[in-house]
Formats: structure tokens, sequence, C-alpha cells
């Protein structure tokens, strides 16, 4: 059970080094992570401190006694995120994960069915006028 939060922490690490904050700034990643530099790790990093932090925290949860902390495997997490597909943390199927098409929020929006009706009365005029 200790070591189920072992892969997120290291990700976290790997973040921290990465972050300008360690980089640039060369603070500490413990300086980094503390309140008034928290703020200017990137938005992963701040993910992942708050999920390191509720995987502690789970480990002392009564209702996890018997099973524990599942382990969060973040290698699983980046292949997802890259692939495009969702993933869940902890348990069942994702509830976007079967869709029939990606949706980034970029797409047209659907055609109108009345549009599409005056498009097919405009065709069957052009036929007429052409025959």
């Amino acid at each position: 059970m200790p070591s189920s939060c072992k892969e997120i922490r290291a990700a976290l690490a790997q973040c921290l080094q990465e972050s300008d904050c360690v980089m640039v700034h060369r603070h500490t990643a413990s300086e980094c992570l503390r309140e008034p530099l928290v703020h200017t790790l990137p938005t992963k990093c701040q993910q992942l401190k708050k999920g390191y932090g509720e995987c502690r925290r789970g480990m002392i949860d009564m209702r996890k006694r018997f099973r524990g902390n599942q382990p969060a495997n973040f290698r699983h997490l980046e292949q997802a995120e890259k692939s495009g597909e969702n993933y869940m943390l902890y348990a069942g199927k994702s509830a976007f994960g079967g869709a029939a098409h990606a949706t980034d929020g970029n797409e047209k929006a659907p055609k109108d069915w009345r549009e599409l009706e005056n498009e097919k009365y405009r065709l069957s005029l052009k036929k007429e006028e052409k025959a």
C-alpha cells in the first residue's frame, strides 16, 4: 500500500524538475510546492500535486482500508492523453470513451433539417431547369 502513490509522485517530481520555477528561477522543488510559488507552476504540475495529495489521503481513508488505494498508472494516463482515449483513474468505464467521433469543441454545427430540405429542393429545381 505505501507504493500505491509511487508513480504519481515520480510524475510530480519530473514535472517540477521541468518547470520554470526550478529550471529558470532556480528554486528548490519543495519551495515551488509551497504557497507563494505554487501558483506559478504549470497546470499539469498543479493537477499532479492535487492528485498526489488525494492519493496520500486515500492511504489513511477508512473507506478504502480493505481494498487500498488503486495505483495510478501514470504511464497509462500519458498514453491515453496522447491517443485521445479517455481514462478513469479508479474504476469503471469512461463516460465518453465509446463516442462515435472525437469531440474537441471545434466541430461545425450540424445543419438544420430545414436547410437540408431547402438544398434538396434547390437541386431538384436546377435539374428541372436543365432538362
